[in-house]
């Protein structure tokens, strides 16, 4: 059983699969959210200390045009995944949880400014943290985020739910033939190049010796996977493990 756990969550857990009239936000589905929120509290209910990391592309992705400030495009992103972070903490609150938000970037009338010894306290205390604006700075994304406060908060493991089964020689959507690692290294990643996660998590990830990354199913549009951090969380040999 693991200790501690960084939870990677994409932004487009909580969004909409369609968007409707009786909707109230294109960026979030409420039932959506709540269902995120009680699998992420099952995992805490495990007696696993959780961190999630949160994406914001539900909200912004990318550039409106290759003309626009990188910077800039990139400071807006990590505006919104604390607007995530600050949905799912609601979310978890009203499950009668601790639910902490430590932001990379000063914003104190809206959230804790993240620490390490600050966000490790709240862990141990027995709160959810959730963890926003990224690594703080630009030109790094999520994954990268999560390795970082894997290192820093000296986790057991980072979980990583992707739309497919786990890590792959080549592009399972492109290659019929893509074969499913099961098992495989941090070095190994790096020197095939693998993308399931950004080459710079890998990297952290063995240079901090971040004991393994769990890839696994966690298909964005269909909810049922989300029970998938759980079996993860127990041990069950499911997706792919990279490991030292």
């Amino acid at each position: 059983m693991y200790k501690r756990i960084i939870l990677k969550l994409s932004g487009e857990t909580l969004a909409p699969e369609k968007i409707s009239a009786e909707n109230a936000s294109h960026c979030f589905d409420a039932a959506r959210v709540d269902r995120a929120a009680r699998a992420i509290a099952d995992l805490a209910d495990l007696g696993v200390q959780v961190g999630v990391v949160m994406g914001g592309g539900n909200i912004w992705r990318g550039r409106f045009t290759d003309a626009m400030d990188p910077v800039l495009a990139d400071q807006m992103g990590m505006l919104a995944t604390i607007v995530n972070a600050l949905a799912v903490q609601d979310a978890i609150i009203r499950l009668g949880r601790g639910a902490v938000v430590f932001t990379a970037q000063e914003m104190t009338r809206f959230a804790d400014l993240y620490r390490a010894d600050r966000a490790s306290e709240a862990m141990n205390a027995g709160n959810i943290v959730l963890l926003a604006g990224g690594s703080g700075n630009p030109f790094f994304t999520t994954d990268t985020a999560a390795a970082l406060r894997a290192a820093e908060l000296h986790a057991d493991a980072v979980f990583k739910g992707t739309t497919v089964d786990g890590v792959y020689d080549s592009d399972p959507r492109k290659n019929p033939d893509a074969k499913l690692i099961r098992d495989i290294t941090y070095q190994e990643a790096i020197e095939r190049g693998l993308k399931v996660m950004d080459i710079s998590a890998f990297q952290m990830c063995k240079e901090q010796r971040i004991p393994a990354i769990r890839v696994f199913n966690m298909d964005v549009f269909n909810m049922d996977d989300l029970g998938n951090i759980l079996r993860a969380a127990r041990g069950e040999s499911i997706g792919t493990v990279v490991h030292l």
